[in-house]
């Protein structure tokens, strides 16, 4: 069966699908925000520090789990060494998780290109609201998203993602580059330019720099079987320390970009920053149609955003249609078909925990706070992606052990930064992977008022 598990048909096919799996809704609507309230371009350096080294030793060290075993996340870790295949599993479930409720926001996405040539009326608040919160809108759209990412993964590795994240990552690369030199170029953009990278030390907290950590950690993709997945279709030829710096450099700048096309423009229209839906459901589209040609930018925008949904998805649908194929000994079409119906079921039920089914709550967690959506948003971002993330270190540095990982990095690298990595990914990853699992549980909080309350 490995032989006919596909192939990446070219280095620069792969570092598209590899970056285009980072490249998601997170750079466009919460690091330009987050930047600009904690310290600006102080901020933005914290990050960049940290994407070193965070994004490089954890893509570094999944990219050679796969490569080395050949198989999905869960026979990765379990052939590399028997009774681990559960850290693997970890990624899939989060993976298969986040994509079920992430393509319900992908819909919303689709519905905003298609609102960009009609206009969403005057209280952009009221149609973004009004429409979530119906029943069957927005299934229909989650369906076609669906659909959309179901096609592209079913047409395998070189035919299908390859394919596809060629033609979706420079697109959206040009697009962001468009927007920007626009909003760079608005009367009353230095406000905003100001807000995102003036540098203000003063604003680096430990709570700071915890906060550029997790977001560091979720925009690469980690923990969720991704980087081992896109591995396992490498040669052995590739060299997986160069591709290691590129992947989370690109994600990186398309996040900075992301920053310069979205805040200037907000300023100089005079709205509050915000993120997360409200930046980019409300907020953006006000702005928009306050713009001349505000039309052919809004259709520009979402259709860059429906880019990066997309290039994640495929990325999250791989991680479990691979566990098909290579557990199940299914063919691609059936394992891409199961896992897309069970997704878009669950995905069912998010969209309508948005308006029908918003008085339905999850008792699991925090005393019956969260809806179907935001339940499967805060069990994988808080929970299952940090205990991915932090085993998979621990795996690496410890079980599999750093001289075999080396041995495989190797194998298409002359790893000049070998030493410097075996230090970070024995005793300073597991730390910060730590710190980022306390603080998105809320230990790290208890323990700080703790220690105040000590001393």
């Amino acid at each position: 069966m490995e032989e006919n598990r596909g192939k990446w048909s070219s280095r620069f096919g792969f570092l598209m699908a590899a970056v285009g799996s980072a490249v998601g809704l997170g750079n466009l609507w919460k690091f330009p925000y987050l930047a600009g309230e904690n310290g600006g371009g102080a901020f933005v350096a914290v990050y960049i520090v940290l994407v070193v080294i965070l994004g490089f030793t954890l893509i570094l060290a999944e990219m050679s789990i796969g490569r080395r075993a050949n198989k999905d996340a869960y026979g990765a870790y379990g052939k590399i060494k028997k009774g681990f295949g559960f850290i693997g599993g970890l990624g899939i479930l989060s993976g298969f998780l986040i994509l079920s409720y992430y393509s319900v926001v992908g819909g919303w996405v689709l519905k905003y290109v298609v609102s960009s040539f009609t206009g969403v009326g005057a209280d952009k608040a009221l149609f973004f609201n009004e429409f979530v919160g119906s029943s069957f809108e927005p299934i229909i759209y989650h369906l076609i998203f669906m659909g959309l990412t179901a096609l592209i993964v079913s047409r395998g590795i070189a035919g299908g993602i390859e394919k596809a994240s060629k033609v979706l990552m420079p697109a959206l690369f040009v697009i962001l580059v468009v927007i920007a030199i626009r909003s760079l170029t608005l009367d009353g953009a230095m406000a905003g330019i100001n807000y995102f990278i003036r540098p203000n030390f003063s604003e680096i907290t430990v709570k700071v720099v915890v906060a550029a950590l997790g977001q560091v950690f979720f925009s690469l993709s980690l923990g969720m079987g991704i980087m081992v997945t896109y591995g396992s279709y490498l040669s052995k030829d590739e060299d997986l320390e160069k591709d290691a710096f590129i992947i989370p450099a690109l994600d990186s700048m398309v996040a900075i970009i992301a920053g310069f096309a979205i805040l200037p423009a907000v300023f100089a229209f005079g709205f509050e920053p915000t993120q997360g839906p409200g930046l980019i459901f409300i907020t953006l589209p006000a702005v928009f149609e306050s713009m001349p040609l505000g039309m052919l930018f809004s259709a520009l925008f979402f259709i860059l955003i429906l880019f990066a949904a997309l290039s994640s998805s495929i990325s999250l649908m791989e991680v479990t249609v691979s566990f098909g194929i290579d557990q199940f000994k299914w063919s691609r079409k059936v394992s891409v078909i199961f896992f897309t119906s069970l997704m878009f079921i669950i995905g069912i039920g998010a969209s309508l925990s948005m308006g029908l089914w918003s008085d339905f709550l999850i008792p699991w967690i925090d005393g019956g706070r969260y809806n179907i959506f935001d339940f499967l948003d805060v069990i994988t971002s808080y929970y299952l992606l940090p205990l991915g993330g932090l085993l998979s270190a621990i795996f690496v540095a410890y079980v599999w052990g750093t001289k075999d990982a080396v041995k495989e990095i190797k194998e298409g690298s002359t790893f000049k930064f070998e030493k410097i990595w075996i230090i970070l990914i024995k005793f300073v990853v597991p730390v910060l992977v730590f710190i980022i699992l306390l603080s998105t549980t809320g230990l790290l909080d208890k323990i700080s008022e703790f220690l105040q309350n000590l001393f």
